[in-house]
């Protein structure tokens, strides 16, 4: 018989939005402000002063705007419909459908040029050098200024990701260490956790809810011993503050090792091991892929290969211009074409990976299984997906022969930050001697 407990880390909140999606929606919004007045200016001007060029740049600019666009709306759609019951797991992977839909906008403008470029390698037509650079010239502007304003939001971020970390814990922020690892001693559950917020961090060790009343350890005493990568170990003494004890020694960064905690008692003594992973330091689930937000990449890279068009036609045309090399304009131009072309792949393969659900991070899962795993238990099926910057969800089934719950097992993954939405499976395995008595219909 099956004992299937289904369990949520971080309560049964579906909004998967990243962390900066606000921020985000109000910098793409400003930058098609900056790119649908250039468009405007640009097709007025040209119109006014007759030059077909301007007018032409002023009409590259509203595929831009439009790109931007995308982006914009994607921001807007998914923050007004996060709570909608019909998005089972929200709506935090809109920004990569928007992200897919401006990879494709963004292969064909690819296209687009390289076939102009090339038609032009063949039949040179007159450039007047001077008017072109200006124009390159001010696209560049534009296009720099608008970078910028896109990847503001990029930066704060990161660094917002550094300071907290991502995950969440029923919709607030909570540190790398906030979830405490939880030591079933066969007397009761003890909890030990690493404790740092607006103090020194230090071990902290209390009681879970299951012992008898009384000392935190009674007349045990309690030592950690820390060894980080390459050996290096170190001791933690500690002292009792009540309702718990806590480490005389401070935890030196990065508190990222394996601790044997040691509880000593008149006539034995009990050894746990424990590791730690510290993820808001570059640790092996530090912001990675799984949490980068496709919709903004999207937008950034949109201005980055107009800005890298736009340098390179300043290049072939000053060669032009100096030099007589006007076959340097087109070459230019398919340089450019293969520079977005690549760009664009890129955006294809990542966001199309994560709408048809492609495991975001192996590394992740294996350490994951290694968790699980690591006292004898088993990990019958495990499934890993995306559901937005920074949310992965995860489908886990556990075969077990000890008595625990799903709730054992959630505080086991409570240290996976980027976990935001587990559904966990516990199932009793079946003992070898049991098993013999099984029919072979029954086995199968």
């Amino acid at each position: 018989m099956n004992d299937q407990d289904a369990m949520t880390l971080g309560g049964h909140s579906h909004i998967f939005l990243g962390a900066g999606h606000a921020a985000n929606e109000r910098r793409t919004w400003a930058a098609i402000s900056l790119a649908g007045f250039m468009m405007a200016a640009e097709i007025a001007g040209g119109t006014l002063f007759g030059s077909l060029a301007v007018v032409a740049d002023g009409f590259h600019m509203a595929t831009h705007a439009l790109a931007l666009l995308i982006a914009a709306v994607a921001y807007s759609y998914a923050r007004r419909h996060a709570n909608d019951p019909r998005f089972v797991f929200g709506t935090g992977k809109l920004g990569d459908l928007a992200g897919f839909a401006s990879a494709l906008v963004l292969a064909i403008i690819a296209l687009l040029i390289g076939y102009e470029a090339a038609v032009r390698l063949l039949s040179p037509v007159t450039i007047r050098f001077d008017e072109a650079i200006l124009i390159a010239a001010g696209g560049l502007i534009v296009n720099i200024a608008t970078a910028w304003l896109l990847s503001a939001g990029g930066r704060e971020h990161h660094r917002h990701a550094h300071g907290h970390g991502v995950g969440r814990r029923a919709g607030h922020e909570m540190h790398a260490h906030d979830e405490p690892r939880r030591i079933d001693t066969g007397r009761g559950i003890l909890l030990l956790e690493v404790f740092e917020d607006g103090v020194p961090p230090r071990f902290r060790l209390r009681r879970g809810d299951d012992l008898e009343p009384g000392p935190v350890l009674g007349d045990r005493t309690v030592s950690i011993e820390t060894e980080r990568r390459g050996g290096t170990r170190q001791n933690f003494r500690f002292a009792d503050r009540g309702a718990f004890l806590e480490s005389v020694e401070e935890i030196p960064e990065p508190h990222a090792f394996k601790a044997r905690l040691r509880l000593a008692g008149l006539d034995h003594a009990e050894v746990y091991e424990l590791e730690f992973v510290e993820h808001g330091h570059g640790g092996v689930l530090s912001a990675s892929a799984a949490s980068r937000d496709n919709n903004m990449r999207a937008a950034f890279v949109h201005v980055a290969a107009d800005a890298a068009v736009s340098v390179l036609a300043i290049c072939g045309l000053l060669l032009g211009r100096f030099f007589g090399w006007v076959w340097m304009d087109p070459v230019m131009g398919i340089v450019g074409a293969l520079v977005i072309a690549n760009w664009a792949y890129g955006l294809i393969r990542d966001t199309g990976g994560v709408l048809l659900d492609m495991a975001p991070d192996k590394a992740m899962a294996e350490e994951l299984r290694r968790v699980i795993e690591r006292d004898g238990d088993r990990l019958a099926d495990l499934h890993v997906w995306r559901l937005g910057p920074g949310h992965l969800g995860a489908i886990v089934s556990i075969m077990t022969a000890k008595p625990r719950d799903a709730e054992f097992y959630r505080s086991r993954l409570g240290r996976f930050r980027m976990l935001s939405h587990v559904t966990i499976e516990v199932r009793r395995a079946i003992a070898s001697a049991d098993a013999n008595k099984t029919s072979p219909s029954a086995a199968g």
